[in-house]
């Protein structure tokens, strides 16, 4: 959401694509999908395969983080983003010089797509991931260089990620009179059965999970949702009216998001005495399954791993990997991700 920042990051990249003479363009968003934009940059050819490289510019930080301090100690750069995911974006840059300065990329067809909402994607998503799936379109290959978690894992899929919003309502009344016939429950019951019937009746699926992020409930409620920020007010005698839960919902395949979401619906429509509830779904990130193409290009980087001496390189748990742009793309091309930079902890003996 730091819109002069990301594009200050995309402006330092593009400049070095332009002197490997790649074509670069950056993209804007309209003003509604409030996101800044993408840099793409593009050779065309026909030689060898058709290769989408992406990456992102964003991180989870604001511009007022306490989190935003850089500082360089030697050849080692710390601060947000170094990692997830500028790590990545070098070794897309620099393999492409390395390449370019031995004359490899001659008539060769690749995109370098480095998205600027990667952490939260921009909606409408038919706007906001419309160039990079055309870029997709056109590919054969789409490989993805957020965090590795090793040298030894690549990523053949990825869970996908969608959001909830539920909505209570009570009666609201002097706490006197809080279960009986005429007030009821009130909404902060009602919520809490909810959320507790989420987590005894919906987990428990391999790679389904789900999450509460924030939560407002009171008398009166006020929520941002650009910033992610609210305020409520209530008090200890008087049966709450109101509360509204945000979350998370991952998965891996679009049948057992449909599944969960409807074991959802189900659990909120059971409601306690004079409440109501309702839940509403968006799509973010669809999910990376673990295709035969994607298996093939891991057998690929294996065979290269081992040639160079560096040993196997298996799948990755999908479970324990969040979504990324690859998600986008892999109902379009074959995908692997997990190529980028890695955290690297050193630990000092005192």
């Amino acid at each position: 959401m730091h819109h002069t920042g990301v594009k200050e990051v995309g402006m330092v990249f593009k400049e070095q694509f332009d002197a490997i003479d790649f074509n670069t363009r950056w993209i804007d968003m309209p003003a509604e999908v409030n996101r800044v934009g993408h840099l793409f940059a593009e050779i065309s050819g026909n030689k060898g395969k058709k290769i989408l490289l992406i990456g992102h510019l964003d991180t989870v930080f604001e511009k007022d983080s306490p989190f935003q301090k850089f500082k360089k100690d030697g050849d080692i750069a710390y601060g947000p983003g170094t990692n997830d995911m500028k790590g990545g974006d070098v070794v897309v840059l620099y393999a492409l010089k390395a390449l370019h300065e031995h004359q490899l990329l001659n008539d060769a067809q690749i995109i370098a797509a480095f998205t600027g909402d990667e952490e939260s994607t921009g909606l409408p998503l038919d706007i906001s991931r419309k160039d990079l799936i055309d870029a997709a379109k056109k590919s054969e290959v789409a490989l993805g260089f957020e965090t590795s978690t090793g040298f030894n894992y690549a990523t053949v899929a990825r869970r996908g990620s969608s959001g909830w919003q539920l909505e209570v309502k009570g009666k609201r009344a002097h706490s006197s009179g809080v279960f009986n016939e005429r007030v009821g429950a009130g909404a902060i019951f009602e919520a809490s059965r909810i959320l507790n019937a989420f987590y005894t009746d919906v987990k428990g699926e391999e790679f389904l999970t789900f999450n509460s992020g924030v939560i407002l409930r009171g008398t009166e409620i006020k929520f941002d949702s650009a910033v992610s920020k609210g305020e409520a007010f209530g008090k200890s005698n008087v049966v709450p009216q109101t509360v509204m839960v945000k979350g998370g919902l991952r998965f891996i395949s679009e049948e057992q998001k449909e599944k969960a979401r409807s074991k959802m619906k189900k659990i909120t429509k059971e409601n306690l005495p004079h409440t109501s509830a309702t839940i509403t779904f968006n799509d973010s990130y669809p999910a990376m399954q673990p295709t035969d193409g994607n298996l093939k290009l891991l057998t690929l980087l294996n065979e290269v791993s081992k040639d160079l001496g560096q040993g196997v390189v298996e799948a990755y748990d999908p479970g324990k990997r969040g979504a990324a742009d690859t998600s986008f793309v892999a109902d379009y091309v074959d995908c692997l991700d997990g190529l980028g930079g890695m955290v690297h902890i050193h630990q000092k003996k005192h």
